[in-house]
């Protein structure tokens, strides 16, 4: 081909793709409260009015409104201490709905206040590629909850199967796949951030440097699987799952204080069989919540004659824990806790489970195991000098099938488990030699 044949070739390309590019990018829609200078006067109608790829940029100001977004946009505040929604006796502060919009991808919110919602402030349904970053969500959940099982918030929709104990909590993730949750301060709700799957499988979500504080009824962070839209009794449908999701470098504090809630769960619901399995809880500082810094529960299974929940190859790595609070019921243990794997008296196996490079102090048992399976847990610092690692099964009133290998941990003191001013272990069934004579994490920040 000629040389004057390929010029007009590359330039109408260049053109094409610039066109694209231009097309992708999509306009700009502004919202103040008068709607003056050619703004819309409701975060709603800019919405509705907008394209997909469109950034809506909203003043500063108060905006009495219950958002709902069905398509691909950029919702941006003028920051969170300048631009409010206030969901004051409205259902959510914001919706982002996939499931009426099947397929919804891409949206970002940033920048806002979102408090006083009935049920969640940021609610994703069914989405895809969302990010929520740099916004305050407080005091939601406004109309509960009332406790107990089954959908027993009042007015919710029937999509979600299992909300009584929170009413969704400050942000909620339903059938949420690759969403960043970032840099978000998240106080006052009944939960502060709840994945969970009613209406599909979520999964590969990223909790990352959030303050998650004083959400007083229920968890700091809860990863729960919850029975799918439409299922019924015995035991209802096969989950969908909650499964791959990472929570880190997050400060999760004084959380369910008021009824009992942990820093970090993991829970299938007891209407199984649930799944949450292949989750990351990784450098997080998990301090004085209701019940332990991190709490994994599986209610139902074999020994009820029910189908066991899949609870396996979750992680709790590299963690801070200190001061939390004791569990209770069918996942007792005997004193405040760090870490409790529990099956109750359903005999899920919790298999795969890795414990290993955390801290934790202040607590009276630092590691709680109650599972017919092995649960390991290694290069930890066990420094409550109080029970190190127990195997509580018999508080639990299960069948002590289970093991606990908890060989190479720093146990508090060079002597190694319970030796004086060392943790012990307790209970059957439990490895803990060899033991390491210094400090794991302390060895390792030496070495880089």
């Amino acid at each position: 081909m000629r040389a004057e044949h390929v010029r007009p070739c590359l330039i109408l390309s260049c053109v094409l793709l610039l066109g694209l590019a231009q097309a992708a990018a999509g306009k700009t829609l502004c919202v103040n409260p008068a709607g003056s200078g050619g703004c819309h006067k409701t975060i709603q109608s800019a919405v509705n009015a907008a394209s997909a790829n469109d950034v809506v940029n909203v003043a500063p100001g108060t905006y009495p409104e219950d958002v709902v977004i069905g398509k691909t946009l950029s919702l941006l505040g003028a920051g969170a201490d300048q631009t409010t929604i206030n969901a004051a006796k409205l259902a959510n502060g914001i919706l982002l709905d996939g499931l009426n919009n099947p397929g919804l991808k891409g949206v970002t919110i940033s920048g806002f206040t979102v408090k006083n919602a009935l049920y969640e402030g940021i609610l994703l349904l069914s989405t895809l590629d969302v990010t929520i970053r740099n916004n305050h969500v407080l005091n939601n959940d406004t109309i509960g909850p009332v406790f107990g099982s089954g959908p027993a918030c009042n007015g919710q929709p029937a999509y979600e199967t299992d909300e009584s104990g929170d009413c969704g909590g400050g942000v909620h993730l339903i059938g949420a796949v690759n969403s960043i949750i970032s840099d978000n301060f998240i106080s006052g709700n009944g939960d502060g951030v709840l994945i969970s799957d009613e209406t599909g499988e979520s999964h590969h979500n990223l909790l990352i440097r959030n303050i998650i504080t004083d959400n007083p009824p229920e968890c700091g962070v809860v990863l729960a699987s919850h029975p799918p839209v439409g299922a019924a009794p015995p035991y209802f449908a096969p989950h969908y799952g909650v499964d791959n999701n990472t929570v880190s470098e997050n400060v999760v504090s004084r959380n369910g204080v008021k009824v009992g809630g942990a820093g970090v769960g993991l829970f299938s619901d007891g209407e199984g069989p649930g799944r949450v399995s292949g989750n990351v809880i990784i450098r997080n500082e998990l301090t004085d919540n209701g019940i332990p810094g991190v709490a994994l529960h599986t209610h139902v299974g074999p020994a009820f004659g029910a189908p066991a929940d899949d609870m396996s190859g979750n992680m709790i790595i590299g963690n801070f824990i200190s001061g939390n609070g004791a569990d209770t019921d069918d996942t007792a243990t005997p004193g405040p806790t760090g870490i409790n794997i529990n099956s109750g008296g359903g005999g899920s196996p919790v298999t795969g489970t890795i414990i290993s490079q955390n801290i934790i102090r202040d607590e009276d048992v630092d590691i709680a195991v109650n599972t017919p399976a092995e649960v390991g847990a290694h290069l930890n610092d066990l420094l409550g000098q109080k029970t190190g690692v127990a195997n509580v099964c018999t508080l639990d009133s299960a069948a002590c099938t289970g093991t606990i290998d908890a060989t190479e941990n720093f146990w508090g003191c060079p002597a190694g488990p319970g030796t004086k001013k060392c943790s012990s272990t307790s209970g059957a069934n439990v490895l803990s030699t060899p033991w390491l004579e210094n400090s794991a994490i302390q060895e390792n920040e030496r070495h880089h």
